[in-house]
Parts: C-alpha cells; structure tokens; sequence
C-alpha cells in the first residue's frame, strides 16, 4: 500500500556543488525539496520507491549508487554500486539529506506487487519551453502545460496526471510527464486511499517548470 507521496525535480541544481555553492533563485525550490523528503520518509515507510526516467530494465535496490561526475562535482549518493542514472542519483542525493537508511528501490515504472507501506519519491519536471532562455526556448502554451500539472499537484487528482497529453508533453520538452503518468497509474486503484496534498513550490527558475509536491494518505496536512 502507498501511504505517501513526494514529487521533486531530477534537476542537479539541487545539489549545491553544481552551482558553485549558493543561488539565491534557486533555494525556494532546493529547501521545498528538502521539506518534501523530510515529511516522506517521517513516517518511517517499510519501502521508498525512487520513481524516475532512466531505468527501463529490472529495478536497482539500496546497493546501487549514482554520482554527479558528469556535471564537473565529485558527489555521490546511495549505494556503493554506481549505476544509477542522473535522475536517480538526485533521489538518492535527497533520501541521503533526509537521513534515510531504510530500504530504496529505483524504478522507471512502480514495480508490482508493493508489499507493507511504501512511500513514492517522484521525480519529474515540466517544461523546458519556460522562457526565452529556456533550453527549448519559450512556447506560450508551455506555462499552461505546467500550470495544468501545478493544480493537479496541488489538489491531488490522480485522473488529470493520468490524462496528460503525452504527444503535447513531448513538444513542449516536460520531462516528467511519463514519469507522472506511471505515478498515476499505481495511484488509480479504485480501493486507494484519497490523497491529502501541499504543493511547496511552482516555478521557472532556470526557465523550465519545477514542481514540488507531498500528498499523504488519508490525513491532514
């Protein structure tokens, strides 16, 4: 049974090595990350599922590692078997902030059947088509993408992340929407709890979309 969700972006402008230390545009989104682990793993799930693009083959447990080598940092994170990809490295980067020791799984798709209380670290990102500066450089209707995935976030509707547009997700560069479809997809049984949500952040920082996300079953928040 899932029991909690957190949704972050795999971006390596989390870490702070990457930027050179200190950014002050990017830290709302790097301490509402952090926020997000912390409140995950808090109630103590016998299983984090690390859900991110990357892995298509068998699922990588707590032994596999990743490292930022390829972004100029000498930072590593998980395990000492280093093969995870970089999106994965970013969620094993913020289970290690959050103190977590308890058993990780890392999977591009939820892996069945999920025994006891699993918690889901999801990690997706929107557009790339935010701004003139953007990597794919600016689409008026790259906002809208996002502000779509925003409320959904924000109000815990499984169905609408279910029904994103992959084709328009694809054009617009949303990195996560597959990811948030298969997200969606483990959350969509009819007997699942109903989801309590806080969206920390929403933004374009680097001009393509960071969403951040917790939902809990069942509670308030």
């Amino acid at each position: 049974m899932i029991v909690a969700v957190a949704v972050c972006p795999p971006t390596p402008v989390l870490v702070p090595e990457v930027t050179g230390g200190s950014a002050p545009d990017l830290e709302p989104v790097r301490s509402a990350s952090h926020a997000a682990v912390a409140r995950l793993v808090a109630g103590e799930p016998d299983l984090v599922v690390v859900l991110a693009p990357g892995i298509d083959d068998e699922p990588k447990d707590g032994l596999a590692g990743g490292t930022l080598h390829g972004f100029g940092v000498d930072v590593r994170a998980g395990g000492d078997d280093l093969v995870l990809p970089y999106a994965h490295t970013i969620g094993a980067w913020l289970l290690d902030r959050a103190g977590w020791t308890g058993p990780r799984l890392h999977a591009g798709s939820p892996p069945e059947p999920l025994d006891g209380r699993v918690a889901l670290l999801v990690l997706a990102d929107g557009s790339a088509r935010r701004s003139d500066r953007a990597p794919g450089h600016l689409d008026p209707r790259a906002e809208g993408f996002d502000r779509t995935v925003q409320t959904a976030l924000a109000t815990g509707d499984v169905a609408a992340l279910a029904d994103l547009d992959l084709a328009t997700a694809a054009e617009l560069m949303v990195g996560g929407a597959t990811t948030l479809r298969a997200m969606a997809e483990v959350l969509a049984a009819p007997s699942g709890p109903r989801w309590t949500a806080r969206l920390g952040y929403a933004g374009a920082p680097l001009g393509v979309g960071y969403w951040v996300a917790d939902w809990s079953a069942g509670t308030e928040v």
